[in-house]
């Protein structure tokens, strides 16, 4: 018999409400996450509410938490930690996108002694030296990477790295994971940074690229990173009149993304798990609140996944289902 993700789920809420007699009141974890209209992040939030029928079935909450735009990352972040906190969570879930101004709110989730998982930005690295339980995600630097990667095995060797949020600290990655792995087979790689107030505005980025493009006649490649930019992008390619002459890969996917993947407008794009990015971090936490439990692999890597033409069908399956 097959079993769905969607049966597991509802199997496990049924085994969990026979155990609510060891718990009081259950686990209250907080998510902090991006805007509530950001797709890849609703496809997080989706992840995180579905482990939270479990978390709800143990008489605890999941409480999600996002700023309502990009324009000062770190610090409104910081903010929703503290809040979390304020609000005496029993976890706390987390990406460190700007450690200079996060940092110090994540010590004082571990000083106040409450379980912390760091997810999507930071890495490792940033589990160790916040001292958290776990990263989950897919390593930035090797994302960018793997959008390097790919466009020089495709012969596409002068490349450029929309970013669109500067400074954040998983974006920084993201381009330099794509600069070197396009120096690395002997091209060249580059970054435009536009100011964070362009990200998700389709006129702003498409018009900064085409500029880009034409001042810059070399470049046979684009890479965006996050889908609200991609479209735009590709729309950038094209006001530029460099259609089929630049290709685009972007971060992360959704149904626009795979639709220009299936059409040909679009070479590639990098996954990184969203779905699970929720779904493990609020279960894990979950588990270990309740019950004491931890993961002994304390670097969980849910990607990064290359989609393309290759592998687009059974993506648009996922999406569909809205798991990926």
């Amino acid at each position: 018999m097959k079993l769905t993700l969607k049966r597991l789920i509802l199997a496990t809420a049924m085994l969990a409400t026979s155990t609510t007699f060891a718990m009081a009141t259950g686990a209250k974890v907080f998510v902090i996450g991006g805007k509530p209209d950001d797709p890849f992040w609703s496809v997080v939030k989706h992840g995180a509410e579905d482990a939270g029928k479990v978390v709800a079935a143990e008489g605890g909450s999941v409480t999600w938490l996002g700023p309502q735009n990009y324009d000062n990352l770190g610090v409104d972040a910081a903010e929703l930690i503290r809040q979390a906190i304020a609000q005496h969570a029993d976890a706390i879930v987390g990406p460190d996108w700007v450690p200079e101004a996060m940092d110090p709110a994540f010590k004082a989730v571990v000083d106040a002694k409450i379980p912390l998982i760091i997810y999507n930005a930071g890495g490792i690295k940033a589990a160790d030296r916040l001292g958290a339980l776990n990263f989950v995600g897919a390593d930035p630097y090797q994302s960018g990477r793997g959008a390097g990667d790919y466009f020089a095995k495709h012969n596409d060797k002068n490349a450029v790295c929309l970013n669109t949020l500067p400074g954040a600290a998983n974006i920084e990655a993201f381009c330099k994971g794509m600069v070197d792995g396009v120096a690395a087979a002997g091209g060249k790689g580059s970054v435009l940074p536009l100011p964070a107030t362009s990200f998700g505005s389709a006129t702003a980025v498409a018009q900064a690229l085409k500029g880009h493009l034409l001042q810059n006649p070399d470049i046979n490649a684009v890479f965006s990173i996050g889908n609200v930019d991609t479209n735009s992008a590709i729309s950038g390619v094209l006001q530029a009149g460099k259609k089929g002459k630049v290709g685009v890969c972007g971060m992360n996917i959704d149904e626009s993304a795979l639709n220009n993947i299936k059409s040909g407008s679009q070479l590639c794009g990098v996954e990184q798990g969203p779905y699970m990015l929720g779904y493990l971090s609020v279960a894990i936490l979950n588990a270990h609140v309740n019950f004491g439990v931890d993961v002994s692999t304390r670097d969980i890597e849910t990607g990064p996944i290359i989609v393309d033409a290759s592998n687009v069908d059974a993506a648009i399956k996922g999406v569909k289902a809205g798991a990926r």
